[in-house]
């Protein structure tokens, strides 16, 4: 009877010890999963060049100071849309013959999905862009992409027309 009774308590004991170490806690941030530069704070993901501060409004470069500068895409798309391409040119042009020029292109996406999924959307996005200034002429180093996911909405509202507006890359010049 002894006996039985050390084999109940040895075996509650192991199950104890075996439960707490399946249960530690991790010490790692959603950043370090990502396995890219994530800010600390804002939750967006970085690529290329860094340090960049944006122009708006008057002090972009007079040469593309009349382009679009927010390009937008479909639901769950990271395809640049055919209406952007001139512009976008444009914009592939200017970097081309101003290689001291450099540009942040800031990917968003609407609130459906995860904040994980939107923060890759986001990103592909902006590469998507990136490639496209790069194929018709921008440097690699003149570029930088980041993600805000779903984090920095251009509209707040839970509707088509506020998604639509928040699927976004937005190009921003770099102070000189």
């Amino acid at each position: 009877m002894r006996a039985l009774n050390v084999t109940k308590v040895a075996a509650l004991a192991l199950t104890f010890a075996w439960v707490a170490g399946c249960s530690s806690t991790s010490t790692q941030t959603d950043s370090a999963d990502m396995g890219g530069s994530m800010g600390s704070d804002s939750g967006a993901m970085t690529s290329g060049s860094a340090g960049m501060g944006g122009l708006s409004g008057s002090e972009l470069p007079a040469e593309v100071a009349n382009l679009q500068t927010v390009f937008y895409f479909d639901f769950d798309q990271s395809t640049v849309r055919g209406e952007s391409f001139a512009d976008l040119e444009a914009h592939a042009r200017y970097l081309a013959s101003n290689p001291q020029a450099a540009v942040r292109l800031e990917g968003h996406a609407d609130e459906r999905g995860t904040r994980e999924y939107n923060i890759a959307l986001g990103e592909r996005r902006g590469n998507a862009v990136a490639r496209f200034l790069m194929v018709n002429g921008a440097n690699a180093g003149q570029v930088e992409v980041i993600s805000y996911g779903e984090e920095k909405p251009a509209v707040m509202g839970h509707g088509s027309d506020s998604w639509a507006q928040n699927r976004r890359v937005e190009l921003k010049y770099a102070g000189r």
